[in-house]
């Protein structure tokens, strides 16, 4: 008689979960992304195209203040313009993060304009050299660890403090495929990412004390301007695919929606972690 009655109210809980489901199955997974990030603000660094302003999008599309930031006047105003007309909270400033005082211009004006912090996306990297390892330069090395590793620990340490008067933060770093498996004719570049994974490391168990979560995101071959290189090539394109499970190259919206929940409630218990989003190639150092 007892497990009849067990039965009979396992029954009806189920029935009422089903017609939930049934009534509308997305809409209620709709409303908790939608305002997920009500009242925070994101600064993501080289945001006006490619994983940056996709990056951009998914937070803004959360709910989220973006600040968005590129080299270029001309490529800030195009992304704010979309951004708004996508109704986003957006403010645009220029920064070259390789440049000390350009960092601290935009944090400043982010806590000036916005009243402070809660998110960074390091997602700025350059690659001005494209050949074998052994031919590249000092100054080839100088310029891409200084973009792609030691400014994006300079962002973190200048938002720090911004995280910590807002009870904490969340630092997303925007690393590669080819941290775990260097790419031909892109060693130092590859190199640069594998550190990101370090970097991630280092800093993920100082920063929990504060509250402050850093995670790292590795995407695969992503339909950019950046590496364009790659994907309109069809011999190499032809290769990365044998890799791959997912045969076809990915869209920068798949990195966004990535970094878009590791900066969300959702990811609460996650740090020092790297996702790979890489189509189903094997990532292991």
């Amino acid at each position: 008689m007892h497990r009849a009655k067990n039965c009979a109210i396992s029954q009806v809980m189920l029935r009422s979960v089903y017609r939930s489901l049934m009534t509308n199955p997305v809409s209620g997974l709709r409303r908790m992304s939608q305002n997920s990030l009500a009242g925070k603000v994101a600064i993501v660094t080289a945001s006006t195209d490619g994983i940056g302003l996709a990056a951009a999008q998914a937070l803004g599309h959360r709910g989220a203040h973006v600040v968005v930031s590129s080299r270029r006047q001309a490529n800030v105003d195009k992304a704010v313009s979309l951004l708004q007309s996508e109704n986003i909270q957006v403010t645009g400033t220029t920064c070259n993060v390789g440049i000390s005082e350009d960092r601290e211009r935009l944090v400043n004006m982010t806590v000036e304009k916005c009243g402070g912090v809660d998110i960074l996306v390091s997602n700025a990297a350059v690659n001005p050299y494209f050949g074998n390892i052994m031919d590249s330069t000092e100054a080839v090395w100088d310029k891409i660890l200084s973009v792609n590793v030691k400014a994006a620990f300079l962002m973190t340490k200048l938002v720090v403090p911004h995280m910590e008067k807002r009870g904490g933060g969340s630092v997303v770093i925007v690393s590669s495929v080819a941290a775990y498996q260097p790419m031909q004719a892109l060693g130092p570049y590859s190199v640069s990412k594998t550190a990101l994974l370090g970097l991630t490391r280092a800093m993920a168990p100082e920063l929990a004390q504060l509250n402050i979560r850093v995670n790292c995101v590795a995407p695969g071959v992503i339909k950019t301007r950046f590496s364009s290189a790659l994907w309109q090539n069809e011999d190499v394109v032809d290769e990365f695919k044998k890799q791959l499970c997912i045969k076809r190259i990915g869209e920068p919206e798949e990195i966004g929606g990535v970094i878009a929940f590791l900066c969300s409630k959702e990811a609460s218990y996650m740090t020092g972690e790297t996702v790979s989003v890489t189509g189903g190639i094997s990532c292991r150092l």
